[in-house]
């Protein structure tokens, strides 16, 4: 009925990578039809692996006498035929019987080619069901019809709606163990819908099969007369596409900037993956969430043919007809188009996969695209019970497998899209130490103290004049990268004959540096401010904040190095000066021993000022992204 080649991995061979791929060598072959994701899953044993297996084999799209050979092994090992070890390739999983992995199944039907993902559904190896399933556009859950409804199917069908894949179908497997008895199909079918319409999702259906016999896998069974909808092979064809990547909003993430210099080369390569939308030579395009605006000079590749326009899917370099200075992390956008969102306040769905419960004295990381951002559980709204009842509960903590509804404080604002307007920048992963421990989707996005600040330094990059001389050339002529050096602390502390002393020894060293205290501005550019009806005393602080935080932006587009002193800084002002200043770096230098509960770049120095300095030279010189001697 359906053929294609196979190159099956043998049942127990070593030399398999842990991504079992059964199918062509690329995905290249399937470029000139359609082309759709599917994953299974669904609790270990319940037959995932062999309904995937039962497919292949009776569909004859496996190589001509690679189930004898198979069924060799097997009579070798002492070990019963199964069609799950078509796909269960690696040694460890052969041995333990389980799915450890997510593998890979190149497809064909005679409508569309298609990846399916064999994921893991022992609740151990949930992070790897995770990973396969958000690759994914539609699913099959799998239920044993003689044990039913079990932990891990609610869980899979919860993760399921988490992740966005609304089309569902869910396949009743083992039917001849309960002598295909329409009254068990119906009872699983009643039960497991009802669960999922808590979760926001609607199944396409429900099919009885028993994949080891292959009844209702590829043709009708006669042994369920009373069943008269699709078969597996039917039902994944009546899956529908999602929209094509390429008609959504253009989106790519910035994966590096390459600056070339071999025979008069003077390119500055803008180079990310673009994940959906198209962009073209001549669009102006917005970096968030810095908001920097260019336009596109041309598009760059390697060893590829001149192009005036591309799209999703593919990875690209940009030239742009502006110098500006962008960096890992930032998200490319079209100001076209319907602008992506900016915060440092998250409301997401998480997924906790970590060993250690998420808590709110936790340090972790926050990926999106290519940014990596700290970030703390600022408020659990309520956890939900994925497992059972779905019951909304009250905890201090998010431990290993519980799904939370909670808010995320990030460190600096980042740029992204809910998880109901784009996928593609709306799913994140959370890193504690160096592991993903957890997964989510962003529901929206919450104001954050920098949001005047932010629309502000909008209004800015839209209306300045920019140089002939790019903030890359001056770095390049000075031999140094613009940082605000911010040294605070208590009254008592000598902050102002700290940051003299380090302006000093920098500028002996070549450096092009100034040093500003608060006074200097105070008595200058802010001599219009004090305390009256038209300003009270609230807003006096806040402006004078303000304005050093535009002052600081221009020394630093001019390529200099910036310290300032200033007491008693609260960690609110020194997200706003962090917002302001963006992209360029600050180092926050605090003395005294004070704590400022402020997750950026903070350096704690020894009292005397010469050490302090000292110190501070060494955290330049080693973040020689920053400066370099």
């Amino acid at each position: 009925m359906n053929s294609a080649e196979y190159n099956t991995p043998e049942l127990q061979d070593p030399n398999i990578s842990s991504m079992s791929e059964i199918g062509p060598g690329t995905e290249n072959h399937f470029e000139s039809r359609d082309q759709m994701q599917i994953v299974i899953v669904g609790h270990v044993d319940h037959g995932k692996s062999t309904v995937i297996g039962r497919l292949l084999a009776d569909t004859d799209s496996l190589p001509h006498g690679k189930i004898d050979s198979i069924r060799e092994l097997c009579e070798r090992n002492s070990k019963p035929f199964e069609y799950a070890f078509l796909l269960d390739a690696l040694k460890d999983e052969q041995s333990q019987g389980i799915t450890i992995d997510t593998a890979r199944i190149f497809f064909k039907s005679e409508q569309r080619d298609y990846i399916i993902l064999d994921a893991p559904g022992h609740i151990e190896f949930l992070k790897n069901m995770v990973t396969g399933a958000a690759r994914a556009e539609c699913a099959l859950l799998v239920i044993d019809a003689n044990e039913g409804i079990r932990v891990n199917s609610r869980r899979h069908g919860y993760l399921l709606s988490m992740l966005g894949i609304k089309q569902v179908a869910v396949l009743v497997n083992k039917m001849d163990l309960v002598r295909y008895s329409k009254s068990t199909f119906d009872d699983i079918r009643k039960e497991f819908t009802a669960f999922l319409a808590r979760v926001d999702t609607v199944p396409l259906g429900f099919i009885p099969i028993a994949a080891r016999e292959g009844e209702n896998i590829v043709e009708a069974s006669d042994k369920m007369p009373w069943y008269d909808g699709p078969s597996v092979l039917q039902m994944v064809d009546l899956f529908q596409k999602e929209s094509k990547k390429t008609l959504q909003n253009f989106r790519m993430p910035v994966q590096d900037v390459y600056k070339f210099t071999a025979m008069g080369d003077d390119r500055r390569v803008v180079a990310g993956r673009i994940e959906t939308g198209s962009i073209a030579v001549g669009d102006e395009v917005l970096f968030l969430p810095s908001n920097k605006r260019a336009t596109i000079a041309s598009i760059e590749g390697f060893n590829i043919a001149p192009s005036s326009s591309i799209s999703a899917g593919y990875s690209a370099g940009f030239t742009l007809t502006e110098q500006i200075y962008i960096q890992r992390g930032e998200l490319m956008t079209k100001t076209s188009e319907i602008a992506a969102k900016v915060s440092s306040r998250l409301r997401v769905n998480i997924f906790w996969m970590g060993r250690k419960p998420m808590t709110r004295a936790g340090n972790y990381f926050l990926k999106i695209g290519t940014s990596k951002t700290p970030v703390k559980l600022d408020k659990i709204n309520y956890l939900i019970d994925a497992s059972d009842t779905l019951d909304q509960q009250e905890k201090s903590q998010i431990d290993r497998h519980d799904v939370a509804d909670c808010i995320l404080e990030l460190n600096r604002a980042i740029a992204f899209d809910p998880i109901s307007i784009m996928e593609a920048t709306g799913r994140f992963v959370i890193v504690d130490q160096y592991e993903i421990a957890g997964g989510g989707i962003i529901r929206e996005s919450l104001q954050d103290a920098q949001v005047p600040m932010r629309e502000e330094i909008a209004q800015r990059e839209i209306k300045f004049e920019r140089s002939f001389i790019s903030p890359r050339l001056r770095q390049e002529r000075m031999s140094q990268k613009p940082t605000l050096v911010l040294i605070t602390g208590q009254e008592s502390t000598d902050r102002k004959g700290v940051a003299k002393a380090l302006e000093e020894e920098l500028f002996n060293r070549g450096r092009y540096v100034y040093y500003i205290g608060m006074a200097n501005l105070v008595y200058s550019l802010d001599a219009d401010i004090g305390i009256s009806e038209a300003m009270p005393a609230e807003e006096v602080r806040p402006e004078h904040m303000r304005r050093l935080g535009e002052l600081a932006y221009l020394m630093l587009e001019a390529g200099l190095i910036l310290i300032v002193s200033a007491r008693d800084l609260e960690p609110t002002e020194l997200k706003g000066l962090e917002t302001m200043i963006a992209p360029y770096p600050m180092l926050t230098v605090c003395l005294g021993g004070c704590r400022l509960g402020f997750d950026g770049e903070m350096l704690y120095p020894d009292e005397s000022n010469k050490t302090a300095v000292t110190q501070v030279i060494d955290w330049l010189q080693t973040r020689k992204s920053i400066l370099s001697f």
